[in-house]
Parts: C-alpha cells; sequence; structure tokens
C-alpha cells in the first residue's frame, strides 16, 4: 500500500447543499442537518477505499464554498444576517474557504447569477496549481460537466456527491431533486449519498451518522431569540404581531391556532426566524404575522416565545 499522500480538494455548490441539509432537517426521518466536519470524514473514507489506501494519507488540503448571498442591509431585514455569520463561523472552523456573489432579484425571483461559472473556474485553476489527486464536488446540475473534462486532461480523479429525493413544500406540490446522469458520467467516482445514508445495514456506521448534526451541536449553531420576541412577552405586542400556540406539526411544516375566528393558519419550516422548526412542540407559544399565499392565509416571520 502506498505511503504517499492523496490529496483531496472539496468543492461546494452552497445552494444545492443548504438544499439538501434543509430536506434532512425538516423532510426526512433523520430531522437532522447536513455536518460539515462529519461529511469531511465521510469523504476522506470514501477517497482512502476507491483509491486503495489508507485513510491517514488521505487528507483535505482545500475546501471551498460557492454562493450567491443577501446584502447585510438585506440579510438584516429577513432576520438572516445571525444565521449567516454562525454558519460561516462553521465553515471557517472546517477550513473551508467562501466564495460568494450578490443574490440579482428581477421580477421577484432571486437568483444565483454568474456563481456556477465563477466555481467552475477556481476548480479547474486550483486542480492545475495544487495537483489534486481527487477534487470532490457536492453537486448535481450538468452545467458542471465541462468542468469534470477539464480536470480529467489534467488526470484529476473527479468523486461527485450527489442525492436524488423528493418531498412535498408548503403548497402541497411535490418537489423533486435529482443529480444529472450526464453529470455522473463524467465523473470518477459517482456516489448518491441517499442510498448509503438510508442503508439499513449502514444504521450503526458512526461515519455516516456523523454526517448529521447532533442535538447539541444544533443547539449551538441556533441563534438567540431577538428582541422582537422579548417584546411579545409585554402585555402590549407589536403592530400587526400576534400571539397564540402551535397546534399540528408535519414534516417540514404546521398549523398556529389564528384565536380571531379558531382556524388554523398553515405554515412553513423557513417561516421560523428565531429556532429550528424540529425544536417547535405543539403547544407551544409563538408570536406570528399573517400572510397570505395562493390558497389563502398563511403564518410568517414566526418567533417561539
Amino acid at each position: 500500500m502506498t505511503t504517499k499522500l492523496t490529496r483531496i480538494g472539496v468543492f461546494y455548490d452552497g445552494g444545492y447543499f443548504s438544499h439538501v441539509s434543509n430536506y434532512y432537517a425538516y423532510n426526512h426521518p433523520r430531522k437532522a442537518r447536513l455536518s460539515v466536519s462529519g461529511l469531511h470524514e465521510f469523504i476522506r473514507r470514501q477517497v482512502a477505499d476507491a483509491e486503495g489506501v489508507d485513510m491517514r494519507y488521505c487528507q483535505i488540503v482545500d475546501a471551498h464554498y460557492f454562493r450567491g448571498r443577501y446584502s447585510a442591509q438585506e440579510a438584516q431585514s429577513k432576520d438572516r444576517l445571525l444565521m449567516d455569520r454562525l454558519f460561516d463561523d462553521v465553515l471557517m472552523n472546517e477550513g473551508v474557504v467562501t466564495h460568494f456573489l450578490p443574490l440579482q432579484t428581477r421580477g421577484g425571483v432571486t437568483t444565483e447569477k454568474g456563481i456556477d461559472v465563477w466555481f467552475a473556474l477556481e476548480a479547474f485553476e486550483l486542480a492545475m496549481y495544487k495537483r489534486f489527486n481527487v477534487l470532490v464536488l457536492i453537486a448535481s446540475d450538468s452545467d458542471y460537466v465541462p468542468l469534470i473534462r477539464k480536470l480529467n486532461t489534467l488526470g484529476t480523479r473527479v468523486m461527485l456527491l450527489g442525492w436524488d429525493f423528493e418531498f412535498v413544500d408548503q403548497n402541497q406540490r411535490t418537489q423533486k431533486t435529482t443529480t444529472s446522469i450526464s453529470l455522473m458520467d463524467e465523473v470518477t467516482y459517482p456516489i448518491l449519498m441517499h442510498n448509503i445514508i438510508d442503508d439499513k445495514t449502514k444504521r450503526n456506521d458512526p461515519v455516516i451518522n456523523n454526517i448529521f448534526i447532533t442535538p447539541l451541536q444544533s443547539r449551538i449553531y441556533t441563534p438567540p431569540a431577538s428582541k422582537t420576541v422579548a417584546a411579545s412577552t409585554n402585555p402590549s405586542t407589536p403592530k400587526g404581531k400576534k400571539i397564540s400556540k402551535v397546534t399540528q406539526l408535519k414534516a417540514g411544516y404546521g398549523f398556529i391556532l389564528n384565536e380571531a375566528d379558531k382556524s388554523e393558519l398553515f405554515f412553513f419550516h423557513s417561516d421560523v426566524e428565531n429556532c429550528e422548526f424540529n425544536e417547535l412542540q405543539v403547544g407551544d407559544k409563538v408570536e406570528f404575522k399573517i400572510g397570505q399565499n395562493e390558497k389563502g392565509p398563511t403564518a410568517i416571520e414566526i418567533y417561539k416565545i
């Protein structure tokens, strides 16, 4: 067995990684987010197995995270600024270099413009200069096929971590996520993560279980209640805010009692502002506003009291 170091570079499509993490947190029986440190440990083991080398000689020498991002002012107005900073701390502690481009909103739709091009250019350039033995992509889009073909010309082997899953969104529509077949055909080591994670024979494998954040880690990275919540405990509720209780919790969504007419207001996991959706329990008091979607009134801007 060789004792020469196998150099690994890891590249995250941040929007995709966040989407997958939300799925496991809100729609999968695991009810836990992905752990960056646990994922890196899993990657080292997979590379060691694929390359036929001792795991001690497989090291991640470079890791990069690419994503579109709200400006500080926009993030503050959406109560996302603290969450963004907390995740920045996670990435920084794991030695992951972050690359952000401003999100663009056109016609009411927010998009990541140009981030995939930057991703591909950086991955190729760094592979040239740092001579990765294996470059790991956490992505699913066929747009990365040209990148993989270029990496192949360098002799860099490519491992792909992809997920296939589906779930029902807040509008009761089935949403499906799949990994591009053309992308899988081009890489050296295609790995479908959902198959490994859901494999019952691996349910006691610590490397698989460590891919997910433990409840203790989740509490560490959950932001504290905002001043709005503190104010809501006073007799006078801020204008437009209401106080009631959670009546039902499902996979990624729930319902809050509307005291005005005793109806139940639907809410989605992303509408919970100051804690993880999975920390809510039926009967919890919450402060919220009433919004509107295509099916009628909903609860938005929800704070656990």
